[in-house]
């Protein structure tokens, strides 16, 4: 017997069956906020640890932010200093420009090579430069170095036969722009009427310092002399030239010397050589001389065996006429040994400027990334011969690689007293700190 329901009250509601809210069997009991489960308590954590390092991360962001609006503002300051000079700035930065002050006042008739401190450094191959001679008196070398062939009675300028061009001559490359920078640095105002009568040389902090034109005679040296002699008229007529007048050196801003296959002969000779005014190009290596006391030669082995040879070895006395070999007559013999005299002694400052010899050849090798003892007293015996010649001492051929051995190199020959570098890389040796100690393979 089934058990009678009783009807809902009427004010009792009732769900219907379109609400879109589900029909529960029963409510849920609210929990209470004080009690927490274990899901809650792990929830809570999690949210605490990574509450920290959000701060950080919040914490730096500011800092760089700050730190950045700081930089902003100094270089906003600094170009506000730009285009907002204040009194000195502005005169500064508008000094000589036309209509402000110090107009007309900013430049001087001799400021070609304002600035430039000549250096005792020699620019081989100079005519390899881009833009040859003017590289190396930007450089502040005093020396620069030209190779002439004589073809067709002209000078031209290279470093081989296949070198060559038309265009490129001891005139267009040398003589001719060493006379306009010198009548730049001489010229005819009413304050200095006769521009030649002072003589300053290229550079304009020294104006004293003559710059030394060296010339590699390349073809036959008897042959090319007279035409060198005719091309460097330009510069003697206007009083350019270094020379000789008998009694004493009368110093000038170009001073030429004569190397390669420049026959010393013809250089020391009043008929070929009447003004005085090229001068040779010395053997270094005839002119060894010991201490007191001192009387046999330290010599490196021949060049075709110094690359890993023993370079220590000395020969004893008398033995380094025999390697020398006295120099011949001939003529076309190469550098210091063309129509040569049977002494050293014939070489004094009266003929000759430098003197000069192979670093490869004469010195040999450096092993182990140093100068050897022997390698040392032979640099020395060379240097003290050269100077009590009145000649200045110069290596050619010297190390160039690596560049740490290269450096220790110079540094070396300009603290034993060589008088200039031969030097190809002009920036490496003027304006980096090459006596700097590092490894040789730097």
């Amino acid at each position: 017997m089934r058990r009678a329901v009783d009807p809902p009250a009427a004010d009792e509601e009732q769900p219907s069956c379109t609400s879109s809210q589900p029909l529960l069997k029963q409510d849920t009991p609210e929990r209470p906020r004080w009690r927490t489960t274990r899901r809650d308590f792990y929830h809570d954590e999690k949210m605490t640890r990574g509450l920290k390092p959000r701060c950080c991360a919040r914490l730096g962001l500011g800092t760089l932010i700050f730190l950045g609006l700081i930089q902003l503002f100094s270089v906003l300051g600094g170009l506000l200093i730009v285009f907002l000079p204040n009194g000195i700035h502005r005169i500064m930065h508008q000094w000589g420009r036309w209509g402000h002050i110090g107009q007309g006042l900013s430049s001087w008739p001799t400021d070609f090579s304002r600035g430039i401190l000549p250096k005792p450094c020699h620019s081989h191959n100079d005519y390899w430069r881009r833009v040859p001679l003017y590289s190396a008196i930007e450089a502040g070398c005093m020396s620069v170095e030209a190779d002439v062939w004589l073809f067709r009675e002209e000078l031209y300028i290279g470093h081989s036969l296949a070198s060559l061009t038309p265009n490129r001559t001891l005139a267009s490359l040398y003589v001719d722009p060493l006379v306009q920078i010198l009548e730049r640095q001489n010229p005819t105002t009413q304050f200095h009427p006769d521009g030649n009568g002072s003589q300053h040389g290229v550079f304009d902090t020294a104006p004293e310092q003559s710059l030394t034109l060296l010339i590699d005679f390349k073809t036959s040296g008897s042959a090319l002399f007279p035409y060198v002699l005719s091309a460097l008229e330009p510069l003697r007529a206007r009083g350019h030239l270094t020379y000789r007048n008998g009694t004493q050196t009368i110093n000038r801003p170009i001073t030429v010397v004569g190397t390669g296959n420049t026959p010393f002969s013809l250089v020391d000779s009043d008929l070929t050589n009447p003004h005085h005014d090229i001068f040779f190009d010395a053997p270094l290596a005839t002119m060894w001389e010991g201490l007191p006391g001192e009387t046999s030669t330290p010599a490196p082995k021949p060049k075709s065996l110094v690359y890993g040879a023993d370079i220590d070895a000395s020969l004893p006395d008398g033995s380094a006429s025999e390697r020398q070999q006295q120099p011949a007559s001939g003529e076309d013999l190469g550098q210091g040994m063309s129509g040569a005299a049977q002494s050293p002694d014939a070489y004094t400052s009266e003929n000759s400027f430098y003197a000069s010899v192979s670093f490869a050849q004469a010195i040999g090798h450096v092993l182990y990334g140093k100068l050897s003892e022997s390698q040392m007293n032979l640099i020395r015996g060379h240097i003290r011969g050269a100077h009590r010649r009145g000649l200045k001492a110069r290596y050619w051929e010297l190390p160039f690689w690596p560049i740490g051995l290269r450096n220790h190199v110079w540094d070396v020959l300009v603290k034993e007293g060589v008088d200039l570098l031969n030097v190809d890389d002009l920036k490496g040796a003027t304006e980096t700190d090459w006596g700097r100690k590092t490894g040789w393979w730097s």
